[in-house]
């Protein structure tokens, strides 16, 4: 489903700021995998994902997605196989727009798009169907404005947009980051359902230890641009995050400090 041969990625090449984003990464995600990700600030997280989403193309390498070479196309032209739910709650939506007409533009992702009534009857109804499932009253709401939903409702809404039309790949970039811990469960629960329901291939960021090993098939851990683990499998599952962290320092040729468990 996704394959990418060889990524290399700088920022910076050749001045004193150099920085050598991602070392010859080789990675295959496999038509359902639900992959989380982890690693400290500056493991190459993000430059990956935005690397699979054409934020900007690597320094050399391929990039596939489903079967095409999609490594030379710009992020827009990607958007019709990806779709992505950030950190910050207040992406992803149009707060000046209502509840319906964000999803009225989400229903055209990848589609042509002409001139005609811009929400239809048998439009709301879907919609009120698909907002339903969030059980937060959304359905009851669909001509408030965005902007006047709290965060968590937002980021719920937008997991919901994101994945109306089933993309080639969902992209959660640490999506539950900026929610409270209550909220941000509810987020997660929301995920799995969504994710293992519609068979969704997903990649995962995640600062949280917990959240990487109890959530999806797959965990990648990343450091200095390379991946460092790799688990999936009985592997993954039993994992406990001392594991994961003895793990980690073992594959840096360090040992384990008893310190380190607080950033877990």
């Amino acid at each position: 489903m996704i394959t990418l041969e060889n990524i290399i990625k700088y920022f910076h090449k050749g001045s004193v700021n150099e920085v050598f984003a991602l070392n010859n990464i080789n990675l295959q995600l496999d038509e359902g995998d639900f992959v989380t990700v982890i690693g400290s600030n500056g493991a190459g997280k993000s430059t990956l994902q935005n690397c699979i989403a054409g934020g900007f193309f690597p320094d050399s390498g391929k990039i596939s997605i489903a079967g095409r070479d999609v490594t030379g196309w710009p992020e827009y032209k990607r958007a019709s196989l990806i779709s992505r739910v950030f950190q910050n709650p207040l992406l992803g939506t149009c707060p000046s727009a209502t509840i319906e007409q964000n999803m009225a533009i989400a229903g055209l992702r990848g589609k042509r798009r002409g001139l005609a009534r811009g929400v239809k009857i048998r439009d709301r109804e879907r919609f009120r169907g698909e907002l339903r499932q969030l059980g937060l009253g959304l359905e009851d709401r669909l001509l408030d404005k965005v902007g006047l939903l709290s965060g968590g409702q937002r980021q719920a809404l937008t997991m919901l947009m994101a994945t109306m039309i089933k993309p080639e790949v969902l992209l959660l970039d640490e999506h539950v980051a900026a929610l409270d811990p209550k909220t941000a469960g509810q987020i997660l629960g929301l995920t799995q359902e969504i994710v293992k329901g519609r068979k969704l291939t997903t990649l995962m960021i995640t600062h949280n230890m917990k959240h990487a090993i109890s959530f999806g098939n797959r965990l990648l851990m990343l450091h200095q641009g390379r991946v460092l683990l790799d688990l999936q499998g009985p592997e993954k599952d039993n994992l406990t995050v001392t594991d994961l962290l003895e793990q980690f320092y073992k594959a840096q040729g360090e040992e384990l400090a008893l310190d380190s468990l607080l950033l877990a």
